[in-house]
Formats: C-alpha cells, structure tokens, sequence
C-alpha cells in the first residue's frame, strides 16, 4: 500500500469514527421511559398474552424491554422509531383509545409480517414456531374479536 493509500485510510477511518462519537450527541432515540399501563384487551388465555409478550410487546406495548444497544445512535434511532411506530399502530397496554391495528394483527401474524423478520433475527424468543404463530394468531382472533376471514370480506366490498 502506498504512503498516500494509507494515509488516505487513516484519514477516512478517523473521519468515520468522529461521526459516530458525534452521532451520540443526538437526543432521538434514548427516551426509553414505558408509559403506564392503562388497559390491556381481555384475553381470552393466559398462554395468547404469553405468546403476544414474547412476539409482540417490546413494539406493542407499554412494557418494551430496552435493549442496551438501544442507547447507541445511530441503533437507538432506528429502536425509537420502531417503537413509536408499533404503538401508534396497536398498542396493548392502552385498551382504553381505539387500535387500529388490532383488525390487521391476526392475518399479519399468519402472514409471517409480524414480528418483523429483523426483529426475529435479533430477538430469539420472538422466533415462534408455525404451532406457536397459529395459536397466537387464533387467540388474538378471541381476543380482538376480529377474524382473518372477517378482514378478507371487508376488503374485497
């Protein structure tokens, strides 16, 4: 390597490593404050909230356990986001404002969209079996009240 390819590297990889320190200074990403609980849907078995909280509630609910490479940015921005994202959408822990999400969750579970496969891949014990993803898509139908063939029928009218 040349004296000028070298230098080049170094320079480049000191530049990448003051982004990176400077990215930390960004507020987004490190309110990992869980809101109260306020309602949660009756369920209608302990094992479909089990299987919710293992695949669903770090996005879904007011109980997200904050891993610790959620407080390193540019990481963090993508969590928070994630975060803010699924509870907006359906939020387990607050049973008392209307979810939109909650008519989707069952067909999105059987559809493999949720957990998302990235979220799978960094969180093992939201890798439900095909059983585990039936049962919990089942027990949100009971629990939601809103079945996957009810979904099809209100979009095809």
């Amino acid at each position: 390597m040349t004296r000028i390819a070298r230098k080049v590297w170094i320079w480049f990889g000191t530049a990448v490593i003051a982004v990176a320190l400077a990215s930390q200074v960004v507020p987004y990403g490190r309110d990992h404050a869980n809101p109260p609980v306020t309602r949660e849907p009756a369920w209608d078995s302990p094992g479909t909230r089990e299987l919710a909280k293992r695949a669903c509630f770090d996005c879904h609910s007011s109980e997200t356990e904050w891993p610790v490479y959620a407080s390193i940015a540019p990481v963090s921005w993508l969590v928070q986001h994630d975060v803010t994202e699924g509870r907006g959408a359906l939020n387990f822990s607050e049973w008392h404002r209307a979810q939109e999400g909650a008519k989707d969750a069952s067909q999105e579970v059987l559809q493999r969209e949720m957990p998302p496969a990235t979220y799978r891949f960094v969180h093992a014990h939201a890798r439900l079996t095909a059983a585990e993803m039936e049962r919990l898509a089942n027990g949100l139908v009971k629990t939601l009240g809103v079945s996957a063939a009810e979904e099809q029928q209100e979009r095809e009218q």
